[in-house]
């Protein structure tokens, strides 16, 4: 058995309250990880397309708000 399937057989032993303090720390830990990556992304360039698109868009004044009113 691996350390996943150990968490998840314990995860099934937990209160309605512990799981939830559990769902709570993972979620937050996904988006910890989540921002980590995008920074190195950034970092590395990999998300300079993004801006290269959105200055192109400007350029060409063709912008629109989003979400769309």
């Amino acid at each position: 058995m691996n350390t996943v399937e150990e968490i998840e057989q314990a995860a099934e032993q937990l209160t309605p309250s512990d799981f939830v303090r559990l769902a709570s720390w993972v979620s937050a830990r996904h988006h910890e990880l989540w921002t980590r990556q995008m920074q190195r992304d950034a970092d590395a360039g990999k998300l300079d397309f993004l801006f290269d698109e959105a200055e192109a868009e400007r350029a060409a004044g063709s912008l629109r708000d989003w979400p769309k009113k």
